[in-house]
């Protein structure tokens, strides 16, 4: 099953790097506006021995690596003391709500007139962003909590952080892996949007430096760069996501199919 899926995969990702050579060959589009693949191709390989290039890639990962390695543990954090706590739950709902919905993207003069182009600048709206997806997500898996398995731990003589431990982070656990897969890619998005915006040292200046001196076949081939750092960040993802899960059911299901 598997193997027939990555099949399917492989073709369809063959068919559209073959739409994408046959599509400005063909004159339904202009080459100076979008190369063909073949082109793109070359210009790949011309970043890969650049060295500016993969300092721009550590750069992005940096500022993605640090901010969500703080959104997460804060997220985390939050979302339990939140939960556990009836007083701050109340306190902090109307809170929450307000400020969830405001795009990160709008937080951008914010982080400019703070630090400028500095990576503090990326770390500001990765971490807001990445943020909400894990408490969000944390908040739902404690509330899910089967209220009869809290009363045992009670009546059992578990203090606060056993059933922590024993009852709710179990049951909160598969909700806090979505909320992590869920939040390394808004990071992605966001380092690079970061990036592209503000100037920041990173892929996004990079694709905006190429874009800017007209170099557009170098310029789809860092937006390639950035698709594939996209996917390996997801696979990866779900890669610790099925380890960390490989007791719950929803994980041996998919094992099973």
């Amino acid at each position: 099953m598997r193997a027939s899926h990555a099949a399917l995969g492989g073709a369809g990702l063959a068919a559209f790097l073959v739409l994408g050579e046959a599509v400005p060959r063909l004159g339904l589009v202009e080459e100076a506006y979008f190369p063909p693949t073949s082109r793109i191709a070359d210009a790949l390989a011309g970043e890969l021995g650049d060295r500016a290039f993969w300092a721009a890639l550590g750069d992005t990962l940096t500022g993605w690596a640090l901010g969500l390695a703080v959104a997460v543990g804060a997220g985390i954090l939050a979302g339990v003391l939140v939960s556990v706590v009836p007083y701050l739950r109340r306190a902090t709902a109307s809170t929450i709500e307000f400020l969830r919905p405001i795009p990160s993207v709008a937080l951008i003069p914010l982080a400019v007139l703070l630090y400028g182009t500095e990576l503090r600048s990326v770390l500001l709206l990765v971490v807001y962003a990445s943020f909400w997806q894990v408490l969000i997500q944390v908040i739902h898996g404690v509330q899910d909590v089967d209220p009869i398995a809290e009363d045992t731990a009670r009546s059992y003589g578990l203090g606060t952080w056993a059933r922590i431990r024993h009852v709710l982070w179990p049951t909160a656990l598969p909700y806090v892996m979505t909320g992590v897969r869920l939040a390394a890619a808004v990071a992605l998005i966001l380092a690079v949007t970061a990036e592209l915006v503000i100037g920041a040292p990173g892929l996004g200046a990079r694709i905006a430096v190429a874009q800017t001196s007209q170099a557009v076949p170098e310029m789809y081939a860092l937006i390639v760069v950035t698709g594939l750092l996209g996917l390996l960040i997801n696979v990866g993802a779900r890669s610790v996501e099925r380890r960390a899960l490989a007791w719950h059911q929803s994980v041996r299901g998919e094992v099973a199919v």
